[in-house]
């Protein structure tokens, strides 16, 4: 009995100690209530509270780590996502720059396309007849073909190489199918005729 006593002192002293400066903010009553239910704990309810709290805190540890894992993947993906957002910027950019290239050149010199020139093909389509956005645009052309696809072009170049750069921006920007396609007095003629006199 005194060993049992000793004890639930021992358990008294540890829980006040341990918790003493909540202790100064409680209220007499509140203290009052805490000691009487600390009396009447058991040892082994005790124990049972001590692995109960342990056991909270291990999970504390593992969901604390998973929260660092997660707020560790949100600034990837933020990363990644201001990553694509400045290449959206670029590309609007190179975009831009192709354009008022084409206006400028379209402003400065009216092309002579008699002769061999080279265009951008950026698109051959069958259903699609887009000629009304056309009106605006000097560099932007349709054609029909005897094969009733209506093929479009962008640009209007003396210089095959200048057509091929043009065309490499727009694959860079998207426009996977872009090639270069000659002309031969104002006829689109196969490269082939057009290759040993130009490159």
């Amino acid at each position: 009995m005194r060993n049992k006593a000793l004890f639930i002192g021992l358990i008294i002293c540890l829980f006040l100690s341990a918790n003493f400066s909540m202790a100064q903010k409680m209220e007499k009553k509140e203290r009052k209530e805490w000691k009487r239910k600390l009396r009447k704990l058991s040892p082994e309810k005790y124990k049972s509270l001590i692995e109960e709290n342990n056991a909270l805190k291990g999970r504390e540890a593992r969901l604390s780590g998973e929260v660092t894992d997660l707020e560790s993947k949100v600034r990837d993906r933020e990363e990644k996502i201001s990553e694509l957002q400045a290449r959206v910027k670029s590309l609007k950019t190179d975009l831009e720059m192709a354009k008022s290239s084409l206006n400028n050149r379209s402003e400065n010199k009216q092309l002579d396309e008699n002769g061999v020139v080279f265009k951008v093909q950026i698109g051959a389509f069958k259903v699609s007849n887009i000629s009304e956005y056309m009106d605006e645009e000097k560099n932007f052309k349709e054609e029909k073909s005897d094969d009733g696809l209506n093929k479009y072009t962008l640009g209007s170049f003396k210089d095959y190489w200048e057509a091929d750069t043009f065309k490499k921006y727009l694959r860079e920007m998207g426009v996977k199918d872009a090639w270069v396609v000659p002309y031969k007095d104002g006829e689109r003629v196969p490269m082939k005729e057009v290759l040993e006199g130009v490159i």
